[in-house]
């Protein structure tokens, strides 16, 4: 069975409900998810994990949030290397620019999709199926 972290920031709600529905997809596919915070995850967990996932909406300028989650993916970029990561979180303005930053640095890892998945607001219906689909992906990957 897949073990898959997800960890995740959320100021709105919206990425917590995008993190929900990347578990519900996870465990449809028979695999387990556990969701976590920022503070509850380090380079030291990824053995626990065949696939971690990380959401965070963007903040400010398009950034990722700085408080919790920032100081948290700093401290693991180092050890992406071969790791099996997606990247998921949710906008209101611009045009998706942290999620490209976001998934350049993260180029000595294995990105489950390159270019992430991001969805503007309150994920819809739609939105809240590719969560779902990402997490299934995720549990058979």
């Amino acid at each position: 069975m897949n073990k898959i972290a997800i960890v995740y920031w959320s100021g709105t709600g919206n990425t917590e409900l995008m993190a929900n529905c990347i578990a519900e997809g996870v465990r449809e596919a028979g695999g387990e998810a556990v969701l976590m915070a920022p503070g509850e995850f380090s380079a030291d967990r990824f053995h626990e994990y065949s696939a971690v996932a990380f959401g965070c909406p963007s903040m400010g300028t398009e950034v990722l949030e700085e408080g919790e989650f920032e100081p948290m993916f700093a401290g693991v970029e180092g050890s992406l290397g071969g790791k099996r990561i997606a990247l998921f979180g949710s906008y209101g303005w611009g045009d998706g620019q942290w999620m490209r930053d976001w998934c350049q640095r993260c180029s000595l890892a294995t990105l489950y999709d390159e270019e992430g998945l991001i969805l503007q607001e309150t994920p819809d219906a739609d939105g809240q199926e590719a969560c779902r689909d990402l997490g299934r992906g995720l549990a058979k990957w």
